[in-house]
């Protein structure tokens, strides 16, 4: 009964705050996405990476090898779900992104602050920056037939990683007034995305409900079977492992939506992934903590 209560305590907020947004747009309510979405990754997100790393008490060599973990899980992941799309003759631009990617953002992040505190989102933040840089380029790539390496460094978030990553190397502060500005704007980031997604959740018009779900189940397996792999192999300390599960694990994002969207792929197929996967997710994920927690 313990360890359910103190899962239930990292997770419910989680869940709130989306059905929050939820609610909001199912009341009626004016909620332009697109304003709030540039506002938390070109501003709130940023700064909350930079600070969290440069304010964090992992080792670098400890971050090191997690990047590492993370490009092998995701790497182990692609070949995988490479694998399951054309052995089931699924369309590749429409489900193979989906199926790699997670919202580490807006579910892995809070996640990973509310059960493991600011070790575990330091670990988280390198984590959701190897995933944007990898969902920049070779994700685009999936989808459009065209990706930038450019593209994704000049990202807000990827900049942001690579600079708080020089000054915990270096063991750089910045002055405290610029600290705690950094800090309030950062502290914006995690409830703006997560009532964001329960705004594009309550958007959607979802479509294959059934391939969805079966999809959706083994997207979970094999994202923890692949982190939990690499992790292992790799010999990480608890919390980093625990972080590298709960990150790789997470559902099907809202960008991927978007993308299918832009590109011209199959959208509502892709928003019945969304959906299924973020309503299955407040299963799975309590389960995965279950074994870290």
């Amino acid at each position: 009964m313990e360890l359910v209560l103190t899962v239930l305590e990292i997770t419910a907020p989680v869940f709130l705050l989306a059905l929050v947004g939820y609610i909001w747009v199912r009341a009626g309510f004016e909620y332009r996405v697109q304003f709030v979405t540039r506002l938390a990754m070109t501003l709130a997100v940023p700064c909350l990476i930079f600070t969290a790393l440069m304010k964090t008490e992992v080792e670098p060599a400890a971050l090191s090898l997690v990047t590492i973990a993370a490009i092998l899980a995701y790497g182990a992941v692609t070949v995988v779900t490479w694998a399951l799309v054309a052995g089931f003759g699924l369309d590749r631009p429409t489900y193979l992104a989906p199926l790699i990617f997670g919202n580490t953002g807006n579910l892995g992040l809070p996640l990973a602050l509310f059960a493991f505190g600011q070790e575990g989102l330091g670990y988280a933040v390198v984590i959701f920056a190897v995933m944007a840089v990898m969902a920049f380029t070779f994700g685009i790539w999936l989808v459009s037939g065209g990706g930038s390496l450019l593209k994704a460094v000049q990202e807000p978030m990827v900049s942001a990683t690579l600079l708080g990553a020089l000054f915990l190397w270096q063991g750089w502060k910045t002055p405290v007034f610029v600290t705690n500005t950094l800090e309030l704007i950062g502290q914006m980031a995690i409830p703006l995305m997560l009532i964001t997604l329960g705004v594009a959740v309550a958007r959607l018009t979802p479509g294959g409900i059934g391939r969805a779900l079966w999809l959706s189940l083994v997207k979970v397996v094999i994202c923890v079977g692949c982190a939990l792999g690499a992790g292992l192999w790799l010999d990480l300390p608890h919390v980093a492992l625990a972080v590298l599960v709960l990150q790789v694990a997470t559902p099907v994002a809202v960008t991927s939506y978007l993308l299918a969207e832009k590109y011209e792929a199959d959208a509502d197929a892709v928003a019945g992934l969304v959906v299924i996967s973020t309503l299955l997710s407040v299963v799975s994920i309590p389960v995965v903590l279950a074994f870290f927690v």
